[in-house]
């Protein structure tokens, strides 16, 4: 019999799906959480790609503290000077192209896009957007327009006009973009399409495209950004500079927090005709921007990063022990574990739930297994992932 708190769980909370997984948490501490029996469990998807440090990292919950005595909300985003929205979009351009210069804080990965789609309408003056077939870049109807997936958007429509998709990494299909494009928004490794990667090549060639078309090219790092694929950002490893830049996610830390980030002179477009072109209440909150400075110190002095490269190499390793495992795609510690058969995909996935791994599986990929587990997993952690894997197969 389901207790009083699960009870009140499906009766009060809004679901997503029809069977959700109903565990109830205690606590959470590094790569693992605890539900109220006492149970561990090894956090193998980092609520999604957020909690790339780990969960309650002490220096991140202690500027956390600070912060809140100090104050918290004061007065919608853009009107005062907050020292914790000033420190961390200073530090974060630091670590960014000089064109990449004028941080916009919002409260998520979808506000981001949306904010993003908006700024590039407003500064070209078109109308066309242009996305991926399989792309994911949130669920809000500005994002859900750029989502690659026609039956996940059918039962929306309409939605924004003048939108149109193209295949991913095919490059006869960049003919597409033209004069009347505003933008294109890029996941520069597609998540929900199960960890999807282009050639660099690919990658240099939309950018030269974007340039000679006037079309702003949107990078969305929501779930790559901050460490994930073995770089700082992903766009590190093509050799691109976006137009915009999305963050979202780990961004915060654990909290929620996101930021569309362009050049000064780009963003200052938001500023006129009309006055508050993009306006948010809680965008860019002081707590969880305390929380993403100290997140983003941790992730850039220990350079996780390369940490990310080196553990996923591990892993990637052991998950080959597996059965029936076809295919291993792989970006730092971001990975897809491609069974090619979805009964198969969601049987490994209890059978990891029941031994205490705990992982997800892609919208668009539903025959792979979801890895994104914490930046700070070790060669300790791993070897017990390992043993796991090899006794729950045996």
């Amino acid at each position: 019999m389901k207790n009083n708190l699960t009870t009140s769980f499906l009766k009060h909370v809004a679901q997503t799906s029809s069977e959700p997984l109903a565990i109830e948490v205690d606590r959470a501490q590094g790569i693992y959480f605890y539900d109220t029996s006492g149970k561990q469990y090894i956090d193998l998807i980092s609520g999604i790609a957020v909690c790339n440090m780990g969960h309650s990292h002490p220096e991140i919950i202690n500027a956390i503290k600070v912060q809140v005595d100090k104050y918290m909300h004061l007065m919608v985003y853009g009107e005062l000077v907050q020292q914790p929205q000033v420190e961390l979009a200073e530090k974060l351009c630091g670590y960014l192209p000089a064109s990449l210069n004028s941080v916009f804080f919002v409260n998520s990965g979808s506000e981001a896009v949306e904010g993003a789609l908006k700024l590039a309408k407003r500064y070209t003056g078109r109308t066309q957007l242009i996305h991926f077939e399989n792309a994911y870049h949130g669920s809000s109807h500005g994002a859900l327009s750029m989502l690659g997936n026609k039956e996940y958007k059918a039962a929306f429509q309409p939605l924004l006009p003048n939108t149109k998709s193209i295949r991913f990494g095919i490059t006869e299909d960049l003919s597409e973009i033209t004069e009347q494009t505003a933008a294109i928004i890029v996941e520069l490794i597609q998540g929900e399409a199960g960890v999807r990667i282009a050639s660099c090549e690919y990658w240099q060639k939309l950018k030269q495209r974007c340039e000679q078309t006037g079309t702003l090219l949107i990078v969305d790092e929501i779930q790559t950004g901050l460490g994930r694929t073995g770089k700082l950002f992903a766009f590190e490893h093509y050799n691109i500079t976006p137009d915009i830049l999305l963050l979202g996610k780990a961004f915060g830390g654990g909290m929620p927090l996101g930021a569309f980030i362009a050049d000064k002179k780009v963003m200052n477009i938001l500023t006129h005709n009309p006055v508050l072109g993009h306006i948010t209440t809680f965008g860019g909150h002081p707590v969880c921007c305390a929380a993403g400075l100290a997140h983003l110190k941790l992730i850039t002095e220990q350079k996780m990063w390369e940490n990310a490269e080196s553990i996923g190499e591990k892993l990637e390793t052991a998950l080959w022990n597996i059965p029936k495992v076809k295919e291993i795609r792989r970006k730092g510690l971001m990975i897809a574990v491609d069974f090619q058969d979805t009964e198969t995909n969601f049987k490994t996935l209890h059978t990891f739930l029941e031994k205490g791994l705990f992982s997800d599986w892609f919208l668009w990929c539903d025959t792979a297994l979801r890895m994104a587990p914490p930046l700070i997993l070790d060669d300790e952690t791993l070897k017990i992932i390992a043993n796991i894997i090899q006794l729950a197969f045996k």
